[in-house]
């Protein structure tokens, strides 16, 4: 048996038509916003990753910065450095002035 769609009523040929446009329309809508969601998951767990991987440089800096000046602070440095005799230019020794 074979569907004539010259039986069927233009009304009905709209309306049907007007869903399926609708449809179209709603799909694209909904695989958009799926893609938005995914791009900006990305860019979220991206910038995560960056600036957890920066806090724990800095942390990893300031760390060591401490440690080097707790073992600063224990060393004891006083024989370890003569006083030399330096040309005093004044209050600024050890500083050469040209043409002055």
């Amino acid at each position: 048996m074979q569907f004539d769609l010259s039986s069927v009523e233009n009304a009905t040929l709209v309306f049907m038509g007007t869903l399926m446009f609708g449809a179209i329309l709603a799909v694209f809508v909904l695989t958009a916003g799926l893609i938005a969601l995914l791009l900006l998951g990305a860019g979220k767990l991206g910038w995560t990753l960056a600036s957890t991987v920066l806090v724990a440089v800095v942390h990893g800096i300031n760390t060591g910065w401490d440690k080097l000046v707790h073992h600063a602070s224990t060393v004891d440095v006083a024989g370890d450095f003569q006083p030399q005799a330096s040309p005093s230019t004044g209050t600024y020794p050890r500083v050469i002035l040209r043409d002055s």
